[in-house]
């Protein structure tokens, strides 16, 4: 196993919140570059801030989004394809044990991405409407119904499971979906009472808003 240090741009108030919680629980070190979302800043902007738009990390990013990571000169955007990355280079219950894992992983990383964030982020930015919370209802009851092991993918919990809840949390105010979708409430309470994303999740609670 390869534990050379990977480098994330980001803030823990973002979507780098997945990759910093991953390797907490892989165990990798990492190097954190702070990379500010240019929509949380007011005018004058600090020189000595570094924003998604600033020219040194629109060379590492033209895209000017957070998180990337690099890996031993392998640079990658988008949160839930590092994460996938990072956990099959790593292996371990958290990887995917063969090709259909893997498929089953990918699936589920793009299910929360187009079926569920485009709401769930609405929940989180505007408090929970009532277009966003019947848009939700769908995709809860299918993730409901997928949960009757316990988690996603072969009954463990896996790197699946922390790509879908990382984006399940942004409409954790919307607490009628999580009462309609009794599993749902289980596996989400269960997932963030872990160690590795305590750790995440009180580094993020330090940070300024």
């Amino acid at each position: 196993m390869n534990l050379g240090m990977i480098t994330i741009y980001g803030v823990h108030r973002s979507r780098a919140s997945r990759n910093i919680w991953l390797a907490h629980e892989l165990g990798i070190p990492f190097k954190l570059v702070p990379v500010m979302q240019l929509y949380r800043l007011k005018e004058p902007i600090p020189a000595d801030i570094v924003h998604t738009r600033s020219p040194s990390f629109l060379k590492v990013n033209p895209n000017g989004h957070v998180p990337t990571m690099e890996d031993d000169g392998l640079v990658l955007h988008e949160s839930l394809a590092i994460n996938l990355y990072l956990a099959k280079k790593h292996g371990g219950p958290l990887a995917p044990a063969n090709v259909a894992e893997d498929g089953l992983m990918g699936m589920w990383s793009l299910w929360a991405a187009t079926e569920v964030e485009p709401h769930s982020l609405s929940i989180a930015q505007n408090g929970p409407s009532a277009a966003a919370i019947d848009s939700l209802r769908g995709p809860f009851a299918v993730l409901d119904e997928a949960l009757a092991n316990g988690f996603l993918v072969g009954g463990r919990f896996t790197v699946a499971d922390m790509n879908v809840v990382e984006v399940v949390r942004y409409a954790d105010g919307a607490t009628e979906l999580f009462k309609a979708a009794p599993r749902v409430k289980v596996w989400f309470e269960t997932c963030r009472a872990r160690p590795a994303y305590r750790r995440m999740w009180d580094a993020r609670e330090k940070e300024p808003l």
